[in-house]
């Protein structure tokens, strides 16, 4: 028998067995993949890992060619005269690999090129191909999970290489290598060193940047409403101030974002006064009655198992989790067999996981929770309908019996990723929406009318097992469920006492205010690049990764707020780049590359164009950047506004160090460094006229450190305000030389300390600045092994640390204060998460009313939607307006059995 040889991507993918006989070669990409096949091929195949991509164009320099140095084209390593040859360089940490595949493929029979299965991964077989030059049959086998029957599958459908889905691969990197060489010199020369422009990523940037132009402009507006806080039946309930004499009430979607004034006459905008006086004035006009109540069904449609964009935006709501860190957590479970490919940008489910699913739904929640498979379509831009959707190879394998498997991230991300695609082929949710309108009269008998809105949960369906989530924490409240007590038309509502079926308990004026559009979430940039067909799933993690480590964007919690470089940036490219940073001309990029997948594109034709221009209007990149040489005028500057003392104006430029504010043609006074992290959208002229005046005053003097003689001085510099000890060493100019033989010392630093939250440059004192200079503080020894315990400010707030180990500190008093017992206490805790994570252990209950007859303890516990009452088998969220402290054991124990009867629970179908 021949022996055969597999190549796998990554080493863990590689486990080696080597027999008497020869056997296939088998190569993939991860080495986890390679243990994984290696479990289950045996030694009847080899199996080796590529550990990624084997070789790459240049990454500087040193990499490119001799043969090529010194050519006009060089430095890219495409050969732009010679139908845009590219020179491929073996990166140093991959000569071993090949050098051991070289040596395996000599008593191999076959090679099975199992690189992941989309252009990148063919595009990986093929440099491969290109390195071992194998002598034996090479055969190309592509499988969308880890089991044994899809390899084998596979093997028996082998094909050859697919050099449409190369060329789409190689096309990109060569394009994005033209733009990248091209563009990003024109930015160290007209706007700073260092800075880097791509395809993708300069067309991300303006989608952050432009939503922050939005918030910049935008105007907030004030306005009022009235809420009623009503019983009936024992439930509070609150209803909304929405028409007075059939003119609807304000509301925020009807003020302009850009000047904070209602955009139409039709609406009635009340202010605090109005709105007071048009309480009182209700008020004294009980009785009011029920004019309506409307109950309307709705069916409630589970989502599309994920594909690779909404995984990551779920993932982002649910778990917090940037699109970089799904991705790796999704990588570890298909490298481990447990899911399905996780590139793909369809929703299709095979048959074999349709029927597997609808058994899993059957036996977990009855047969009423499945009404059949479910297949769906996909309505992004050029969906590969070939793929699959993300998915579990194993639904028996549900989010609680994978135990030690994995842990971690992996065990988080699994668990959304089986709760999706089991809800996917669930039965409806269906539910009752009731609205009831209640009419009062207000001034000369004008008609006011409050609504008040209920929901119902009739049949939970596929809400049994999942919840998407949603960009709006608002929206997410709406899956509670809302009772309303019943009424009819003609019902009255009086004051507490007087009989009627309603009751009005409290009627308040309520003041509200527009909010500014949100900035994006790694989920919200996600979903609109997709929408706009930027990028491709493999792509969005590393666009996103990549506009954060080229300083273009920082993070805000979960919000992806620009840098003043990136306005810059996006300001220079729009003006002489316009083309190459559209999201139209960005999505026709993709579309092209699609069309030479499916050959319907010459790969040359395709780089000519974009690289030498087409003759009917676009020039091409080349001639872009030559004809830009006589146009770029001055640095560009981002304008703030104009001095109103001089009349100068003021802008925000960027400079080696980052951005700056100047006044006029700046020099000493008229400049001063800005934050690295500052919000654009909340950097305006006052600020920038505070900066330039504490500039011009100079360092403020706090006093003289009794110790050291020394001035402590308080600033603000790049990173935000700080205190120093002495004064700043002056800067050693260039050429200064130095006597022969030895070096210039450098001058040592001044001792420095940020300023923790809450503390400013004008408020912060002697005394509080000596203490934060003093820092780190030394608190003991830890008694384990004599190793220090400190206590310091870091980025997350006070610590106290003992080696690699930190624990949080609840106060910033506790860093002074703190002894060494109580660190050394605090260090020996496990360390605790900031908030419970999705599928994290429950808290403590809020109360536990006692046991039911059964002998078992009913307890609250405050839930995703609200607190919710649980016997441990059924769970009953607590009405709205149902005060916690007014439930008694018997109310707990009925609102258990009337939600029993709505069917039987998530947990006790799984018993």
């Amino acid at each position: 028998m021949a022996r055969s040889l597999v190549v796998i991507e990554s080493p863990t993918k590689a486990k080696t067995t080597r027999g008497t006989m020869p056997v296939p070669l088998l190569i993939v990409e991860s080495p986890t993949k390679a243990r994984t096949l290696s479990g289950f091929l045996g030694n009847r195949y080899r199996v080796m890992a590529s550990v990624g991509h084997v070789r790459d164009l240049p990454n500087n320099a040193s990499e490119v060619p001799e043969t090529i140095k010194g050519k006009e084209w060089g430095s890219m390593a495409v050969d732009v005269d010679h139908d845009f040859q590219p020179y491929y360089v073996v990166s140093s940490d991959r000569r071993g690999t090949i050098r051991d595949m070289k040596a395996a493929m000599k008593d191999a029979s076959e090679v099975l090129l199992a690189t992941d299965p989309d252009r990148e991964g063919e595009s990986i077989s093929w440099h491969l191909l290109e390195l071992l030059k194998p002598k034996v049959p090479v055969h190309r086998i592509v499988f969308h999970e880890i089991t044994e029957e899809a390899v084998r599958d596979a093997i028996a459908h082998s094909r050859e290489l697919d050099r449409n889905l190369v060329d789409a691969q190689e096309s990109r990197r060569i394009l994005d290598r033209l733009f990248g060489y091209k563009v990003s010199p024109v930015l160290w020369k007209r706007v700073a060193p260092k800075l880097s422009a791509g395809r993708v990523q300069s067309v991300a940037v303006r989608l952050v940047v432009e939503r922050e132009e939005e918030r910049k402009v935008f105007r907030k507006a004030g306005f009022w409403n009235l809420e009623a806080t009503l019983r009936g039946e024992g439930r509070e309930f609150t209803a909304t101030l929405v028409r007075v004499d059939g003119k609807r009430i304000a509301v925020g979607k009807d003020f302009d974002a850009a000047t904070g004034k209602p955009g139409n006459g039709t609406v009635r905008v009340l202010d605090g006064a109005s709105s007071a006086a048009l309480a009182e004035t209700l008020r004294g006009s009980i009785p009011w009655e029920v004019t309506g109540v409307e109950e309307k069904p709705v069916t409630q449609h589970p989502a599309p198992p994920f594909i690779t964009s909404t995984l990551q935006q779920e993932a982002n709501r649910k778990l917090g989790f940037s699109a970089d860190r799904t991705m790796s957590a999704a990588q570890k479970l298909f490298d481990s067999g447990v899911i399905s490919y996780h590139r793909t940008d369809s929703t299709t489910l095979s048959d074999k996981a349709l029927q597997e699913s609808g058994r899993t739904i059957r036996g977990m929640y009855g047969d009423t929770y499945y009404g059949g498979a479910r297949r769906y379509q996909k309505k992004v831009k050029n969906a590969q309908e070939a793929h699959e959707a993300i998915r579990p190879t194993d639904f028996s394998l549900t989010p609680e019996r994978t135990g030690s498997r994995f842990h971690g991230d992996e065990a988080r991300v699994y668990e959304l990723i089986w709760k999706r695609t089991v809800a996917s082929q669930m039965a409806d949710a269906k539910l009752l929406r009731t609205t009831v309108e209640i009419t009062a009269a207000g001034e000369g008998g004008t008609p006011c009318v409050f609504t008040a809105s209920g929901k119902v949960i009739q049949f939970p369906g596929y809400l049994r097992a999942y919840v998407e989530g949603s960009d709006d924490p608002a929206a997410e409240l709406g899956d509670k469920e809302t009772l309303l007590p019943a009424s009819r038309a003609g019902d009255r509502v009086s004051l507490p006492g007087g009989g009627a079926a309603l009751s009005l308990l409290d009627l308040s004026p309520k003041s509200h205010e527009t909010t500014p559009p949100p900035r994006y979430t790694d989920a919200s940039l996600v979903k609109r690049l997709e929408e706009d067909g930027i990028g491709r799933p493999s792509t969005y993690a590393s666009i996103i990764k990549t506009i954060l480590e080229r300083g273009y964007v920082w993070r805000q919690g979960k919000a992806l707020v620009p840098t003043f470089t990136a306005f810059v940036v996006t300001m220079f490219l729009k003006e002489y780049f316009r083309t190459l940073v559209e999201l139209g001309f960005t999505g026709s990029i993709e579309e092209k590359l699609d069309l030479i997948s499916n050959g319907d594109l010459e790969r040359l034709a395709f780089l000519q164009e974009f690289y030498f221009g087409d003759g009917r209007g676009w020039l091409g990149l080349k001639n872009m950047v030559e004809k830009g040489n006589d146009q770029w005028g001055d640095y560009p500057s981002y304008p703030v506004g104009e001095d109103p003392a001089t009349g100068k104006p003021i802008v925000v430029k960027v400079g080696r160090y980052g951005p700056y504010v100047q006044r006029g043609a700046g020099g000493k006074g008229n400049t001063v460094s800005l934050q690295a992290r500052i919000a654009p959208a909340e950097f305006g002229l006052k600020e920038a006229l505070a900066l330039l005046k504490a500039e011009d005053a100079g360092p403020r003097i706090l006093g003289v450190d009794p110790k050291s003689g020394m001035t402590v001085y308080a600033m603000t510099g790049r990173f935000g305000p700080y205190v120093q000890l002495g004064e700043t060493p002056e800067k050693i100019k260039k050429g200064t030389k130095s006597p022969k033989g030895m070096k210039s010392p450098k001058p040592p630093k001044p001792r420095r300390a940020s300023l923790p939250k809450g503390e400013t440059v004008e408020g912060i004192t002697l005394e509080t600045a000596l203490r934060l200079l003093s820092l780190p503080r030394e608190i003991g020894l830890h008694p384990d092994d004599a190793v220090a315990v400190e206590s310091n400010f870091g980025r997350f707030g006070p610590y106290v640390k003992h080696g690699d180990v930190f624990r949080s500190l609840e106060s910033e008093e506790q860093v002074f204060a703190i002894t060494l017992d109580e660190a050394v206490e605090l260090l020996r805790q496990p360390k605790r998460a900031r908030k419970r994570p999705f599928g994290a252990a429950k808290a403590a209950p809020l109360k536990e009313f006692g046991a039911n007859p059964a002998g078992v303890v009913i307890k609250v516990f405050d839930g995703r939607y609200g607190p919710y009452i649980t016997d441990g088998t059924v769970n009953a969220t607590i009405p709205k307006g149902v005060a916690l402290e007014s439930i008694t054991l018997e109310s707990a124990l009925e609102l258990l059995s009337e939600k029993a009867a709505k069917g039987p629970s998530k947990r006790s179908a799984k018993r």
